[in-house]
């Protein structure tokens, strides 16, 4: 099985030549990480003082990594890849505010997009992310324990009422939903929640997923515990497996505020802590799916290796595989070649609103400089394969 991912005439088959071109523009870009920061920061400044900049935008970054600024923009996206066997995930990326008015609205977005999602086989999942059901400082103090004030209490009510919305809609229309993670110092109001959720939802089939960032050391604890409380009260859980998006924020306010990181001591030890959790998970798959989000060739191996090991179809429903928009290609497409379930991600929303997502793309691109450099190896190779 070692060496499918190589194979770039099938990763990149839905590709023109122009749209492989900008690509390879797009990394060697991304690789320059002073020319990142500068292209940051004019782009910032040019959303901000409203100059007429979407254009460009919408015609480089954002068309590579976004499906479009709405559901039916993303159609098209979305039945190219279904062609080649890859199903999306349709991201609403706008970033959580601080208001209740857009809160509301992305409930509101979420919930339609389930409705959108009920009618296309392409898209097996919704998502949401805490932070767009109620604020952030919000999450925090419900994590710590404190008391809320009446408002306050009044506030939580409504993000409460948000996630009982989504998810009974969800199970409804019998569409699977996967909740995203963030910091570890307010996850525990919504790893809460989330379990809630499944307690009521993930009786028969499993539709709410929340995620493990197994960066974090002490994410298979609370797995293995939130394992027996399902066995004990009769529920399923879904699981979405990521290595986690917010190391450097999570190991500055440990040493800033005296307590031990949660982030495994090297890059060797969170490998390990993913891989210990995936294993746990197809151990107990008679009562956890999983969703793994990974662009780590070596973690797709293994995972395809202990499904052969134990026999278990490619195709069967409890494993997807789900890599971003616009990034590893050669993962997601020669994976759908041979019979796994993939999902891509497909971000979508207005250009200024989805700005945050996008810079964030091209500086966690830049800090992870193999990943970079495979992408540009592989756009070589298909180039020359293409003689441009």
């Amino acid at each position: 099985m070692k060496g499918i991912f190589e194979d770039t005439a099938t990763a990149f088959s839905l590709k023109t030549d122009s749209e492989l071109e900008r690509a390879f523009f797009l990394f060697k870009l991304i690789a320059n990480e002073p020319l990142v920061r500068i292209g940051t920061a004019m782009t910032n400044f040019a959303i901000k003082a409203r100059l007429p900049v979407d254009g460009l935008i919408r015609a480089t970054v954002f068309d590579h990594f976004c499906g479009g600024v709405s559901e039916e923009d993303c159609l098209l996206v979305v039945d190219r890849m279904w062609s080649k066997g890859v199903a999306s995930v349709l991201d609403y990326s706008v970033e959580g505010k601080n208001t209740e008015d857009p809160l509301d609205d992305a409930l509101a977005k979420v919930l339609k997009i389930l409705d959108f999602v009920k009618e296309k086989d392409a898209i097996p999942f919704a998502v949401f992310k805490p932070t767009g059901y109620g604020r952030f400082a919000l999450f925090k103090k419900v994590s710590e324990n404190k008391s809320l004030n009446a408002k306050e209490k009044e506030e939580w009510n409504r993000v409460v009422n948000r996630f009982e919305t989504t998810c009974k809609k969800a199970h409804d229309l019998q569409v699977s939903l996967l909740v995203d993670a963030e910091e570890s110092w307010m996850q525990p109001a919504a790893d809460k929640l989330v379990e809630e959720m499944m307690r009521k939802y993930n009786k028969e089939k499993i539709i709410v997923y929340n995620t493990l960032q197994l960066y974090r050391w002490d994410r298979i604890d609370y797995l293995q515990k939130l394992k027996k409380v399902a066995d004990k009260d009769g529920f399923k859980i879904g699981i979405k497996a990521v290595r986690g998006a917010y190391m450097e924020k999570e190991n500055d306010r440990a040493e800033e505020r005296g307590y031990p990181t949660p982030i495994c001591a090297s890059k060797k030890e969170t490998d390990e802590n993913f891989d210990r959790g995936v294993e746990y998970i197809i151990d107990h798959l008679d009562t956890i799916s999983l969703f793994l989000g990974t662009h780590n060739e070596e973690s797709t191996y293994k995972l395809m290796t202990l499904m052969g090991k134990q026999s278990i179809a490619p195709e069967d429903k409890r494993i997807w595989f789900g890599q971003l928009y616009g990034m590893s290609d050669h993962i997601s497409f020669n994976l759908s070649a041979k019979n796994y379930n993939v999902a891509k991600y497909l971000p979508f929303g207005p250009v200024k609103d989805v700005m945050p997502y996008l810079i964030r793309r091209a500086e966690e691109n830049t800090s992870v400089a193999g990943q970079t450099n495979r992408e540009l190896d592989l756009l070589k190779k298909e180039r020359k394969r293409r003689k441009i």
